[in-house]
């Protein structure tokens, strides 16, 4: 066994066991391998490994990434930061983007994605610690960012996702996991598909376990997976 197998074989297993004191069910959670700066072979091994879910921060680097690895049957989700202006490839090589923000952003995607006749599953990003330093629609924004999404026939807004406070204790990130587990349950009140809205992508190598017990479907591990990552 590879030690990328190993680390995914010890991951599955800190899911499964946070699913279990929680009460869930672990094939309710997906794991989404975080490859920002991983060498193409060692993403390959991972998934080789098991690793079905892929996730990219920078359009550049993925896209030679995704070309090298086309004949892995592989999901792809766009995890950073998207300039309007990189919407095309976007919409051409991810299956998911999990970092929409703003309305402008949403408008780009639709028209790329419906030039190419495919729909788009995103997720909106929320910034529930309000940094200045973070991407994110405000949580007393959402409401208004889920609607103008909503109205374009080529997304289909899947749920939400954050990147909260950085706490050296996991624990102390609770709250704001859970806060945007409830932003979720308020905008499915609300939504004409709540049905489509199942999605909550929160937590990372440091914190995911706490983030599952907080109602997570989706965590995105890289460290854990892949080992300290290169500059």
């Amino acid at each position: 066994m590879t030690a990328i197998a190993e680390n995914l074989s010890v991951v599955r297993k800190r899911i499964e066991e946070a699913c279990l004191r929680c009460g869930r069910n672990p094939s309710d959670v997906r794991l989404v391998g975080v490859t920002k700066t991983v060498p193409v072979e060692r993403i390959r091994e991972g998934v080789l490994a098991g690793i079905t879910i892929l996730g990219e921060n920078y359009i550049q680097e993925a896209r030679k990434k995704i070309e090298l690895l086309s004949d892995m049957k592989v999901s792809w989700h766009f995890i950073g930061h998207l300039q309007s202006n990189k919407a095309a490839v976007a919409a051409e090589c991810f299956d998911w983007v999990e970092t929409v923000d703003r309305e402008s952003l949403a408008r780009e995607l639709n028209r790329q994605v419906q030039k190419r006749g495919k729909r788009l599953s995103v997720l909106l990003q929320v910034n529930v610690g309000e940094e200045e330093s973070k991407s994110g629609v405000s949580p007393g924004g959402l409401p208004d960012l889920f609607r103008a999404v909503s109205q374009y026939d080529g997304l289909i807004v899947r749920g939400l996702m954050t990147l909260p406070p950085y706490f050296d204790d996991p624990n102390a990130v609770r709250p704001y996991l859970r806060m945007l587990r409830q932003l979720l349950e308020q905008l499915r009140e609300a939504a004409s598909r709540p049905e489509e809205l199942t999605e909550l992508s929160m937590g990372m190598s440091n914190d995911f376990e706490v983030a599952i017990e907080e109602g997570s479907t989706l965590v995105r591990i890289g460290t854990a997976l892949f080992g300290s990552r290169s500059t």
